[in-house]
């Protein structure tokens, strides 16, 4: 499976290593294709491709750290 997202960033979660956990920990490749982001938050936009079901899982994780997540089809 191959998606692009848009991750949104609070101040809180801005710092945490979220791409580098996402392909480590679920084995994903990331692409990041635009992002703009400072200490007090910010996006990404994200090409993630790998098996659906840990693309699904790594989205959740995010998701449960803080990061929004949605569909970016057309974005990048």
């Amino acid at each position: 499976m191959k998606g692009c997202f848009l991750l949104t960033f609070s101040p809180e979660v801005v710092a945490e290593p979220v791409i580098h956990n996402l392909g480590m920990q679920f084995g994903l490749a990331t692409n990041i294709r635009r992002a703009d982001l400072s200490e007090e938050g910010g996006w990404i936009v994200i090409e993630i491709e790998g098996d659906e079901d840990d693309v699904n899982e790594g989205i959740s994780w995010a998701t449960s750290r803080g990061v929004r997540i949605e569909p970016a089809d057309g974005i990048a």
